[in-house]
């Protein structure tokens, strides 16, 4: 599917929502489909501008909230870095190595049992997909 046909069942939720469809919000979700993984706000801006170069940093920031608020992106720490942002429907977690830095995406389905027991035993909702969970991957942890 084309990145065009991708971009208009999103657009049409955004009108439906009240939100507004401008050539700049056109060319930054365009650009935010195209890309394959995670992206920063700053680095999707650049891409943007490189073809529309009147588009600003603060639309993209913008553009990226109310993406977000509408559960078409979510957003993710992985570390000290910046935010990246992905589509939502491809929802998974992350885990990032404190050695290596290595970031390994693992399905939703791996934090279930957690998410039940912490619902269950404390009431807490967990929401593990805003914050990465840090550790050491197979090769950091087999160092001495």
């Amino acid at each position: 599917m084309l990145v065009r046909e991708k971009a208009e069942p999103i657009l049409a939720l955004l009108r439906a929502r009240g939100g507004r469809v401008t050539t700049s919000r056109r060319a930054i979700l365009e650009t935010l489909l195209g890309v394959a993984g995670h992206v920063t706000a700053e680095a999707l801006t650049a891409r943007v501008q490189a073809v529309q170069p009147d588009v600003h940093e603060s639309t993209v920031y913008r553009f990226l909230d109310e993406l977000e608020r509408l559960g078409v992106v979510d957003h993710v720490h992985l570390g000290h870095g910046p935010a990246v942002y992905h589509l939502a429907a491809d929802a998974h977690h992350h885990l990032v190595c404190d050695g290596c830095g290595a970031v390994e995406e693992v399905p939703d389905e791996v934090f279930a049992d957690l998410r039940g027991r912490l619902q269950a035993e404390f009431g807490f909702a967990l929401q593990p997909r805003h914050f990465a969970v840090t550790g050491h991957c197979r090769a950091c942890a087999m160092r001495p």
